[in-house]
């Protein structure tokens, strides 16, 4: 039986970052790098679709009552819900363009460690400045906000500018507080998490695995589902009384160790 242990660690990173402003996908390339994993299974596609559907998972169990909220006054016409239903999806729209656009280059180019880094520190000067912003915030989210906010997700599929820290950072620039802008960042990001999902799984289709392939991912996308419920569940508490400053801070010391250890790897012996 293989180690499950890189499996749930996987799942847990996947669970944290997916929410937290540090950026997902720069810390499930750097994992592995960092600690010289080499797993087939653990970098191939289908153990990427399971870690998606365990955070997946975590959200829409989070957010239950939102969308069955939706529904319902959707399916009764208040306006209020078909509102917020639209702005949803209408911030959607530009990270799903990005995503058919620039998929090849996300996937190749742009996961390179020292872009990676590039970009964590580049966006961490963006939240910093987005907290910078002086004036009264309020809850309500409007078109024009869904669009700007939809606009940074979109920017966001760049590995290393973080779906959370680009939509909370374009909310707190159009006016909105933190834990408003958080939780429409949530919801939105609903829709997009299964559409990425739906894609590489159909990427993924006649891919073989084994049974403990099964397990592994079985491991990956639990670790996920509940690492990413509990930190949904911490991040709107913390939002609503702190800063995201924390998170740059984290961000820019990333970016350092990555360049760090790039730079050792290069100037270690064989490594020309």
């Amino acid at each position: 039986m293989p180690s499950i242990l890189p499996a749930i660690l996987l799942g847990i990173v996947q669970g944290i970052t997916e929410f937290l402003p540090i950026s997902s996908t720069a810390h499930l390339a750097l994992v592995p790098w960092l600690v010289g994993w080499d797993s087939p299974l653990l970098s191939s596609l289908t153990f990427d679709v399971a870690l998606h559907m365990g955070t997946l998972a975590a959200v829409i169990v989070y957010f239950r009552n939102d969308w069955i909220s939706l529904a319902r006054g959707i399916l009764s016409g208040r306006a209020r819900e078909q509102t917020w239903f639209v702005n949803v999806i209408v911030g959607c729209l530009p990270a799903v363009v990005a995503g058919i656009a620039l998929n090849s280059c996300v996937e190749t180019t742009l996961r390179s460690p020292l872009v990676i880094a590039a970009m964590l520190v580049l966006f961490s000067g963006v939240m910093y400045a987005a907290e910078r912003r002086r004036g009264e915030l309020r809850d309500r989210v409007t078109m024009a906000d869904a669009i700007v906010i939809g606009l940074g997700q979109a920017i966001a599929i760049v590995p290393g500018v973080s779906r959370s820290g680009a939509t909370i950072s374009a909310g707190l620039f159009r006016g909105i507080d933190r834990a408003s802008a958080a939780r429409f960042s949530f919801l939105m990001s609903t829709p997009i998490v299964a559409g990425a999902g739906l894609k590489k799984l159909i990427d993924a289709r006649g891919a073989s695995f084994t049974a403990d392939d099964a397990l592994l991912m079985t491991a990956g996308a639990l670790s996920a589902a509940i690492a990413g419920w509990l930190c949904v569940s911490w991040l709107l508490r913390f939002l609503a009384r702190a800063t995201m400053n924390v998170f740059v801070v984290y961000r820019i010391s990333l970016a350092a160790l990555i360049v760090i250890v790039e730079i050792g790897r290069a100037g270690a012996p064989g490594a020309m």
